[in-house]
This record gives structure tokens, C-alpha cells and sequence, in this order.
């Protein structure tokens, strides 16, 4: 029970930021895939660059995480060109088309847009589909 609070709670805080960077809106989000602003792109690249950095300063000062279980880095996986070009491919129209990632579905649906219920259902439908041809596809 003590996990699902401290996961609301961050779920919470997480909506917050999100819908006050603006980064549920549909604008900027097509915005960024049109290249026309920064936005989209500064803010991910903060995110990502803050999140390398704390992560490394964590492992280095041997933090645990809150259950207690020591912090480990995984090596990365190999890169496979074609396929990541092509899965990053499909996630982008994923994203672009509806103007919407996962996350932000979630936070849209709490502050009342209840069409994104529409993208949901795609997102899930989606979901569905690729675990049943997971077993056709070359992984």
C-alpha cells in the first residue's frame, strides 16, 4: 500500500509539471515535430541530461532506492539501426498524429479532456496488437 501512495503522489507531481511546462499541449508538441520551437526539444534534453547526472551521482554515493535495494546500472543494450530507426519511426507517428505520449493521455484525462479516452483506446488497441504478432516479429 505504502508503494502505491509514493507512486500517486509522483504521478501527481508529475501531471503538475507536465501540464505547467506545457508539455501535454497538443501545440507544442506538434510544434516540436514541425521544428518550429525549442520548447519540446529543451525540455527533454534537460530532463534527460539531469536524469544521466543524478543517476551517475547516485550510483557513485551508493543510494538505495525506496525499498531499500542499492541502485545498479545496467549495461546497454546493442544498437540495431534499421530496427530502432524504424520502431523510433512508429513511436514518433504515435506521438505526432495525436499530439499525445503515454503520459500525457493520463495527465489530459485528469485535468477533463475526455477525448483523449479516444487516444487511449488506440494506445491500447495498439498495445494488444503487438503482443499478440509479438511472437511473428524479428525481435
Amino acid at each position: 500500500m505504502k508503494k502505491n501512495i509514493l507512486y500517486l503522489l509522483t504521478g501527481i507531481f508529475f501531471g503538475i509539471v507536465m501540464t505547467k511546462g506545457e508539455i501535454v499541449s497538443w501545440y507544442r508538441i506538434h510544434e516540436m515535430f514541425r521544428f518550429e520551437s525549442f520548447h519540446m526539444y529543451g525540455v527533454i534534453g534537460t530532463a534527460v541530461l539531469l536524469n544521466m547526472l543524478f543517476i551517475q551521482w547516485g550510483l557513485k554515493k551508493g543510494w538505495k532506492n525506496l525499498w531499500g535495494e542499492p541502485l545498479v546500472a545496467k549495461p546497454p543494450l546493442p544498437l540495431n539501426v534499421k530496427r530502432h530507426l524504424l520502431a523510433g519511426t512508429i513511436f514518433g507517428l504515435g506521438w505526432a498524429l495525436p499530439g499525445a505520449c503515454p503520459g500525457p493521455i493520463y495527465v489530459l484525462l485528469g485535468i477533463g479532456y475526455w477525448v483523449v479516452l479516444l487516444i487511449l483506446f488506440g494506445a491500447l488497441l495498439g498495445t494488444l496488437t503487438y503482443g499478440l504478432i509479438r511472437h511473428k516479429l524479428p525481435h
